[in-house]
């Protein structure tokens, strides 16, 4: 706090500083100075080493009617303004524009520093959606309902981050809790004499008995007042699955994900009440608890370095698996050692993401999945299996068929749009429209909600241009059952893109009953099918299926249509993705960890680790402590 009040010129006009999470708040009456002198503010970040924001001190906010319509005139109406949403907590509002490169910081018409001068509030410019994601505005609403709470929830999180530190001594340790020798429930426990932080927290969704379903932390001798923070990774439920589950009973500190996992997870997790309520199963956690994460995450863009207690920074890379997934990076003490985790890496480049990041300045020791662990799990190239793409939807809408593509909601069903948007106006797939059920435009609004997290064209074509991919003309989202007469209609091709991805449960039922007796048609499997459920048996060449119809009575549905799999969409790393990964961090490494495989993968991926890169490799089971440092 001296070093930046001996620091800060008197024309910053700084009220007061406090703690807010992991960053250092700098409040001010004139931020017009700080925010058109930054260099201000890199210079002391440099010489304190610690995040620091500004903020507008409350005594100049104007009210949030008065700043509306202070945005309303300033802002030119070709960018056209769509909404704006005011967080109280850090006294921000989030401009939302259809054209948000003409509210740019360096846009002419429109002058950051002027208008937060007018209104007393900061600025975020937000790409407004084509379809206004209801998770979001439900994140927003419950943000604002809470901000007295939060502003407390940060000041405590501070005050325990920027403690002096107990010792000195560096230790390191790692306690294996769920997703060793297995795919399903990831979650571990990175320690220290100063901090504890758990890693992930997932549920293995198939499993039958608590013991094989949730994280181990029975095994440890800690409560969860002894967490310092929580970690995740990516939104899928076996990474966040057990997480409302631990507020629920009683974990009140800070959780850590980029932007766009939070209201991912929210969705994904709300869905899991529905499934589970739906299937005659009482769920393990409410809408309450799913509301208390809100209330209780800290988001963090990539590549930022954060305090998250005493010892121990993070920053999180993109990982390439789905929208916010992240490789975590791990800073220990005074850069004694540094741990990465890799949660679930794609290694590759796809329409919707850039290639994982593998640049870090130092690795010790890394953690790395292995679903894809043997030799023989190779995938085909990007190019390869789009145009495999291309052929079976063009033969099939050519012989007047409908095509239906059994879809998870989030991620596969993103890319694939973005597959068929650009190929249908390349002219190289045949022009059809697209009909998207169930939760895919929920997700897709939250795709477009973080532009800045997708690959750099699509990204660019979303933020700088009106050729928006998720606005395509080709696409019609289904949003009541009612309305499935279009897409159901005889003799008239289509490609209908519907959840759940494994035929188990869900709208695309409904249109499968129709599709699968007509041999023009074809159902288009583009991802994993898991033995024992229906999308399983339909590959595998059965040729009825029984399935509950209207009113709980049972149909049994001939299937004559095409059959068809698709391998090379998946959010994974192949085989090679893998050690090619391990490779690039190669020269600073000294351990490498393998997890998230079935036991014979992560086996063999280890012991090729060992045998070609000359790097000590290990694949832990669950239980099992590992001391790093």
């Amino acid at each position: 706090m001296a070093t930046i009040l001996q620091s800060i010129p008197k024309e910053a006009s700084v009220t007061k500083i406090e703690y807010e999470g992991p960053r250092i708040a700098l409040y001010t009456n004139a931020p017009r100075y700080l925010m058109e002198n930054n260099e201000t503010i890199s210079n002391l970040v440099n010489i304190i080493k610690k995040r620091i924001v500004v903020r507008t001190d409350e005594s100049i906010r104007k009210p949030e009617d008065e700043a509306r319509r202070i945005i309303a005139e300033c802002v030119p109406e070709e960018a056209k303004l769509q909404g704006t949403i005011f967080d109280t907590a850090t006294g921000e509002v989030s401009v939302e524009a259809k054209r948000p490169w003409l509210l740019q910081r360096n846009a002419k018409e429109f002058n950051h520093a002027e208008v937060t001068e007018k209104m007393g509030w900061k600025l975020r410019i937000r790409k407004a959606t084509t379809i206004p994601s209801r998770t979001i505005q439900t994140i927003n609403a419950t943000l604002k309902q809470s901000s007295a709470e939060r502003s407390k929830q940060l000041k405590q999180v501070g005050d325990e981050i920027f403690r002096p530190r107990l010792s000195q001594r560096t230790e390191v340790s790692l306690y294996t809790l769920g997703g060793f020798g297995q795919v399903g429930r990831s979650s571990l426990l990175l320690s220290t004499p100063e901090s504890k932080i758990l890693i992930d927290c997932g549920i293995n969704p198939g499993a039958r008995s608590p013991m094989d379903a949730f994280p181990r932390l029975d095994s440890l001798d800690i409560t969860l007042d002894d967490l310092d923070a929580i970690v995740i990774g990516h939104a899928h439920l076996d990474h966040t699955g057990f997480l409302p589950a631990l507020c629920k009973y009683g974990y009140k500190g800070p959780i850590y994900c980029t932007e766009p996992t939070l209201p991912m997870m929210n969705l994904i997790q709300l869905d899991a009440i529905k499934v589970a309520s739906a299937q005659g199963r009482t769920p393990i956690y409410s809408e309450r608890d799913v509301k208390q994460i809100m209330r209780q995450t800290i988001t963090l863009p990539y590549g930022t370095v954060t305090d998250i207690s005493p010892d121990i920074k993070l920053v999180l890379a993109n990982a390439g698996h789905i929208l916010g997934s992240a490789l975590c990076h791990f800073h220990i003490g005074n850069g004694d050692h540094n741990f990465v985790y890799s949660g679930d890496i794609k290694f590759g480049k796809s329409i919707l993401f850039e290639a994982a990041s593998w640049n870090f300045p130092r690795v010790e020791t890394l953690l790395i999945e292995s679903t894809y662990g043997l030799k023989e799990d190779i995938q085909p190239t990007r190019q390869e299996v789009e145009s495999a793409f291309i052929n079976a939807v063009n033969n099939t809408l050519a012989d007047g068929g409908k095509v239906l593509i059994p879809i998870p909601a989030v991620g596969r069903a993103q890319e694939i749009m973005m597959v068929i948007d650009h190929y249908m106006k390349s002219g190289e797939m045949i022009e059809a429209p697209v009909f998207t059920e169930g939760m895919i435009s929920e997700a897709s609004a939250i795709h477009e909600s973080y532009p800045e997290y997708l690959a750099k064209e699509l990204k660019q074509k979303i933020l700088e241009t009106d050729d928006n991919p998720f606005d395509s003309e080709y696409f019609t989202n289904i949003e009541h059952g009612d309305a499935r007469e279009e897409p159901m209609r005889e003799n008239s091709p289509c490609i209908i893109l519907a959840t759940s991805g494994m035929l188990e449960g869900g709208p695309v039922l409904e249109y499968f009953k129709n599709i699968a007796p007509d041999k023009k048609n074809k159902v288009l499997f583009v991802s994993y099918q898991v033995n024992g459920t229906l999308g399983r048996r339909v590959l595998d060449g059965s040729k009825q299926a029984t399935m509950l119809g209207k009113e709980g009575k049972v149909e049994v549905v001939t299937i004559n249509c095409g059959v068809e799999k698709l391998d090379g969409f998946s959010g994974h790393s192949d085989y090679n993705q893998l050690m090619s990964f391990v490779q690039r961090l190669r020269p600073k490494l000294r351990r490498v960890l393998v997890n998230h495989g079935e036991r014979k993968k992560s086996e063999n991926l280890a012991m090729n680790i060992r045998r070609m890169y000359r790097v000590p490799a290990h694949y832990p089971q669950i239980q099992e402590a590992i001391k790093l440092f």
